[in-house]
């Protein structure tokens, strides 16, 4: 069997089958459709929809959409090749996958406490073993030589993660949110989350405006330019907690916002969605515009002051910070 022929196999799994395997059940169902309190984050009244027949699925409130791969990266927080495997083995389809294995991780709260975590992580597969506060030689290398952030600045924020995946052990960089989940990132190609999904408020004894990240690797990036952080900052962890994110900005008397989220769509969208909230918003992604994110911006003019460094004469003089200059 073809790729095309499994991709095909998994889009027709009925979305509200595997819904209901997650225990997400329909507030209405109708031959046609099934209305749901959207999964994909806390809401009173239903704005998720599932068109039956054509086993498509909208959620209105964010006018996004798709099949059932595209539902189960949004869900599960995975890759296209992730939730490819995932489906394909929830649907019994022979689904051919190149499953990446998880390698080092960490974590951290915003008031520096560790909130227990769960025993197992978001697929439940992965079942942890232990948090530690010494993160290891390949997760400090990839954050310095790879993300060129400040580890001094970082190490605070970060823990070692250490769990099980089908009796073998791995490691990974964990940042931790409100609600005592965290994002975990390793130093080759994993990206994961550790349920529940939440933002981190962090500096919240500092003034506005908030400075809004869409990941922790930007607001590291951000801890790595600045020689010291003067407003309060929250990572969102994703855009999909953008309607958590002005719940709580509007709880905490925010009216003041610089957002620094990526230039896509969906970053655009974000932003959008606090202007129409009513917040004073400053679109900060304007200074970094020919990038993917502010880590990329961060990554590429630090590239630039190595090389001018090495074709510099040779002196006894540091290597001067390189410091952002937007505010």
């Amino acid at each position: 069997m073809t790729m095309k022929e499994d991709l095909s196999l998994i889009k027709r799994y009925p979305i509200v089958e595997y819904l209901e395997r997650k225990g997400i059940k329909p507030v209405r169902r109708t031959p046609a459709y099934a209305l749901y309190r959207s999964p994909l984050r806390e809401e009173t009244h239903p704005s998720f929809k599932v068109d039956t027949e054509k086993n498509l699925w909208i959620d209105y409130a964010e006018g996004r959409g798709g099949s059932i791969i595209d539902l189960c990266m949004r869900l599960e927080n995975c890759t296209l090749s992730e939730a490819i495997c995932r489906l394909g083995q929830t649907t019994s389809f022979d689904t051919t996958c190149n499953n990446v294995e998880p390698s080092k991780e960490k974590a951290y709260s915003s008031n520096g406490s560790i909130k227990p975590l769960k025993e197992k992580m978001a697929n439940g597969t992965r079942r942890l073993i232990e948090v530690s506060d010494t993160l290891p030689p390949p997760l400090q290398e990839y954050l310095t030589k790879v993300r060129c952030i400040n580890l001094v600045k970082a190490i605070p924020f970060l823990k070692c993660i250490s769990y099980e995946v089908r009796g073998r052990r791995y490691e990974a960089i964990g940042f931790a949110n409100l609600s005592g989940g965290y994002e975990l990132r390793n130093d080759k190609t994993f990206k994961g989350t550790v349920v529940p999904k939440d933002i981190t408020p962090v500096f919240e004894n500092k003034p506005q405006p908030v400075c809004l990240f869409e990941g922790f690797m930007d607001f590291l990036s951000f801890l790595s330019m600045k020689e010291e952080v003067n407003n309060r900052c929250l990572v969102i962890n994703s855009v999909s907690n953008i309607g958590r994110s002005i719940s709580y900005l509007n709880n905490h008397q925010v009216s003041s916002i610089r957002t620094f989220l990526d230039n896509d769509d969906a970053g655009r969208r974000a932003t959008q969605e606090l202007i129409r909230a009513g917040f004073k918003v400053e679109d900060m992604s304007v200074h970094y515009g020919n990038f993917k994110d502010l880590n990329e911006y961060h990554v590429s003019r630090v590239r630039e002051q190595q090389k001018k460094l090495e074709k510099a004469p040779k002196t006894n003089n540091k290597p001067k910070q390189v410091k952002l200059k937007i505010r």
